[in-house]
């Protein structure tokens, strides 16, 4: 099984392992699956899922443009990352929202 907090650790050296189990527990079956796993930031349909399955769904953040923003900025962040782990982008999405604390 990959390491998913030393992962998320890369971007984030504070990062809550508790947090980011539940976010493997809510992904699940998914992350057994290479493609599923990741999320590539050019691929809009794949943005405008994790903006609405993700971000509006679980976290509860309906404003779209505020979606879009941390959406672009956790891009910007792993840009660098060819391979960005679903876990890894999901944790840094709910952190820029600030809802880390409601998972």
């Amino acid at each position: 099984m990959t390491d998913y907090v030393a992962d998320v650790k890369k971007y984030d050296a504070g990062a809550d392992a508790d947090v980011v189990n539940k976010i493997v527990k809510h992904l699940g079956i998914a992350l057994r699956n290479r493609d599923s796993s990741l999320v590539s930031c050019t691929d809009a349909k794949e943005l405008d899922r994790v903006k609405a399955n993700w971000i509006a769904k679980k976290l509860g953040v309906s404003d779209g443009a505020k979606a879009d923003a941390a959406i672009e900025k956790v891009c910007k962040a792993m840009s660098a990352d060819n391979t960005k782990s679903r876990v890894t982008f999901y944790y840094l999405a709910a952190k820029e929202l600030g809802k880390l604390g409601a998972l």
